[in-house]
């Protein structure tokens, strides 16, 4: 993989980190979906499913790294519904693209990293 499509992924990846008021870093599941080329979310879900029992089996609490959390987001009419996300850790995010499709070039790279 070239230099500079590694780089813009990272930065991609680091540039969606957000920080709780106790300054833990995390990123919302919703975001990370999309950077490593998932469209559905149901698919997705099934890869969140996967890593949360590779935590489980690591002997680290799912609780600690993934929290379910409600997203609001505004509809078509102007609206606003809330749809259900996680904020994942680092360490979520990683056993995410662990247990991601090595076909999407994205999950490939992480799967490197």
């Amino acid at each position: 993989m070239q230099n500079e499509v590694i780089q813009m992924m990272t930065e991609t990846f680091e540039g969606h980190a957000q920080e709780t008021e106790n300054g833990v870093e995390y990123w919302l599941a919703r975001d990370l979906q999309h950077l490593l080329g998932y469209t559905k979310w149901d698919n997705f879900l099934n890869v969140i499913s996967k890593a949360k029992t590779a935590c489980e089996l690591s002997e680290h609490s799912i609780s600690d790294h993934f929290a379910d959390v409600g997203k609001m987001v505004e509809l078509g009419s102007g609206s606003q519904r809330e749809i259900p996300d996680t904020m994942l850790t680092r360490y979520a995010c990683y056993l995410i693209a662990q247990n991601g499709d090595p076909a999407k070039q994205e999950i490939a790279f992480a799967q490197t990293e």
